[in-house]
């Protein structure tokens, strides 16, 4: 049995030509140190809130620096490990990472009030912001430019990473959006695929027109929906619309999603009020630009804010061109300070273990 553990591990500190994918096993003893005594890695690279504490430990013992990039916590599994039977444990763990490099300075007072050494903890960027090159290849291009022959310069909006209980939200906002727009296309991408089955009787059921783009059926001048049921075009369809809504941040069990692929493509960004940790990426763009991202309370004023941006092509623009702007500032460089500070820690740490 395995399970996705989002680690990466090199045999040496420079890359080769080619990256090997390999699952890691569930986080027990006797697999790990198998996994770790097979693969022989020179770094271990965990992301976020993966602490893995047989994993970590076993590669600590062995030599292996360990580095936890964009590190978070939240709030409930610090409270969690914050307890007498939790703190010993993931004080012991967390000393044997060689970096932590925190999201932001609230998750850098959280690792440190569990007693991580302070020396550890430094900070190079946000790596959500590294979206990959947003200049589309060939493929994408075609795809791009199918779909935009397909939309017919129709007014078109988008709703990205939707969950089970936001679709109401979104489809009652399009609903009236139609009454002032009437040949307006929704663009609806659902966050899992197995929710597009609930999302389709939902609009069967509001009698909505909408095309699943897994069919390839073209989308006509009747069509109200398009729907994403396939996986991997996010940042394709990105550059499709002018304006995009992300999900995750309409109900109070949820906790946002990444904004920056959309800023990056060059969308007006709107998001809802629950973004959990992705509050510090909204408050770094608006930072830069306060029209980069629209944080809107709920249905009412993202219908509101939706009408302006339909009707008006300046604001739109305005907002476009922030949202862009921003992202290439918060992006500049990202990947290398990261790489650059776990390449510093990773040495010093094969140094000290050698000198012992």
């Amino acid at each position: 049995m395995v399970s996705y553990i989002r680690c990466v591990a090199y045999r040496s500190l420079s890359f080769r030509a080619c990256v090997i994918h390999q699952f890691a096993p569930l986080d027990c003893p006797d697999a790990i140190d198998s996994f770790i005594g097979y693969w022989k890695p020179s770094l271990v690279l965990l992301m976020e809130s993966e602490l893995w504490p047989n994993l970590i430990m076993s590669a600590a013992a062995k030599g292996i620096a360990v580095a936890l990039l964009n590190a978070r916590m939240s709030l409930k599994s610090f409270n969690r490990w914050s307890v007498p039977f939790g703190l010993p444990l993931v004080s012991l763990m967390l000393s044997k990472l060689s970096l932590v490099a925190p999201l932001s300075t609230i998750q850098a007072v959280r690792f440190q009030l569990l007693h991580t050494p302070p020396g550890i903890i430094h900070f190079a960027g946000d790596l959500k912001y590294a979206v990959g090159d947003v200049n589309a290849g060939e493929t994408e291009v075609n795809k791009i430019k199918d779909l935009r022959q397909q939309f017919s310069n129709r007014p078109l909006w988008m709703a990205a990473s939707i969950h089970r209980g936001e679709e109401e939200v979104i489809l009652r906002v399009h609903d009236e959006l139609l009454k002032m727009y009437p040949t307006l296309l929704l663009i609806l991408v659902p966050r899992h695929p197995q929710d597009c089955k609930c999302f389709s009787l939902a609009l069967k059921k509001q009698r909505v027109n909408f095309v699943l783009r897994s069919t390839k059926e073209v989308v006509s001048s009747s069509t109200r929906v398009y729907m994403v049921d396939t996986l991997g075009e996010l940042s394709m369809l990105y550059r499709t619309t002018p304006i995009a809504v992300i999900g995750g941040s309409f109900l109070p069990s949820l906790a946002g999603h990444n904004i920056s692929e959309a800023a990056a493509a060059g969308c007006a960004v709107m998001t809802g009020p629950h973004v959990g940790h992705f509050y510090h990426m909204l408050l770094e763009m608006r930072q830069i630009n306060p029209l980069a991202v629209k944080q809107v309370n709920g249905e009412v004023e993202l219908l509101q804010i939706l009408k302006e941006l339909l009707g008006d092509d300046k604001t739109l623009g305005a907002r476009q061109r922030a949202a862009e702007d921003a992202f290439s500032i918060m992006s500049d460089g990202v990947v290398n300070r990261v790489w650059n500070l776990v390449c510093r820690f990773a040495i010093d740490f094969q140094t000290d273990t050698w000198n012992c």
